[in-house]
């Protein structure tokens, strides 16, 4: 075989996956295995070298077509130098992982943010495919973002741009602290964990709602409420989206963006997420800025980290 493929690794606080990719995006073959925090740092780094020589031994593919190594970390990272900064959910702390890789695994090693190569990785092959210009969301437990211009990764000069959960979008008299320490992030009220907050804040209140009656509220109980009509998880819903669809309309006038694309858990709600945003979004967008963009859900799920990683080395 002649074909050149790539590796990304999408390093989690609990499994790192690997994946081999085509020149075109394809996610050809994958692997997962533990990330072993609890043993430190080098037992980390050396599962990754592990796992990436495991893979290909899998695969159909030869060592030799292998042209590079891809990761995406959750966490800060020094994307010129390739120093993992800070990490808390792995471990890492000041690790010049890029060049330990390199001289362990004798081949060309790349870094980023985890919410930067998922956005890549939809748009080299997934939500975004074609479009060159787009922002994209990933709503969980944060609220973490991506921007691609061009066709490629918007770093910042400091390599953080992208944090658009840290966007101040909520009014003070509204707003709460945030766990990055400001106030009004869209984090605290558009992640999984400002939906739960909202719904239990209701229920401590003494609001009618049948989300009283369960004993642990998750973000999709609200999402399931709402679309049987539940008042008080209509509203809940409501304001997630209306922040969500207020900071995109922040966004669209600074980068003019073609497509929002939307991933990560909290997306899974469906159209009564997505239509709400859209509202917002046309509602408090001037019309030269929205016209022929499109907001949309991810499609890549779990696989958007790995390719994207591996997309470091075509992007």
């Amino acid at each position: 075989m002649s074909e050149h493929i790539y590796i990304g690794v999408d390093l989690g606080g609990t499994t790192i996956k690997v994946g081999i990719c085509n020149e075109v995006g394809q996610l050809l073959h994958t692997y997962e295995g533990p990330t072993e925090v609890e043993k430190g740092a080098d037992t980390v780094v050396s599962n990754i070298e592990k796992y990436v020589r495991l893979i290909v031994e899998q695969s159909p593919y030869a060592w030799d077509q292998l042209k590079g190594v891809g990761a995406g970390v959750a966490g800060f990272t020094n994307v010129r130098d390739g120093i993992i900064i800070f990490a808390p959910n792995v471990g890492l702390k000041d690790v010049h992982i890029r060049s330990i890789l390199e001289q362990r695994l004798g081949k060309p090693v790349r870094i980023d943010n985890d919410a930067n190569v998922a956005a890549l990785g939809e748009v080299w092959s997934g939500a975004g495919k074609g479009v060159n210009n787009c922002v994209c969301y990933t709503l969980g437990t944060g609220v973490g973002g991506g921007i691609i211009i061009n066709g490629a990764i918007y770093q910042g000069f400091a390599g953080l741009a992208g944090e658009l959960g840290h966007m101040s979008v909520v009014p003070d008299l509204e707003a709460i602290q945030c766990g990055c320490g400001k106030v009004g992030c869209l984090e605290t009220v558009s992640s999984a964990t400002g939906v739960i907050r909202m719904a239990k804040d209701a229920v401590e209140r003494g609001e009618r709602t049948s989300l009283s009656q369960v004993e642990t509220i998750m973000a999709k109980d609200v999402f399931d409420a709402a679309k049987l009509g539940d008042e008080v998880a209509i509203r809940i819903v409501k304001r997630a989206a209306y922040y969500l669809g207020k900071s995109m309309a922040a966004v669209s006038a600074v980068l003019n963006p073609q497509r929002f694309i939307v991933g990560g858990g909290v997306s899974k709600a469906g159209d009564i997420l997505f239509d709400e945003i859209r509202l917002v979004y046309a509602r408090l967008t001037p019309e030269p800025l929205m016209k022929e963009v499109d907001i949309v859900p991810a499609i890549l799920g779990n696989d958007a980290g790995m390719i994207g990683a591996a997309g470091l080395f075509i992007h």
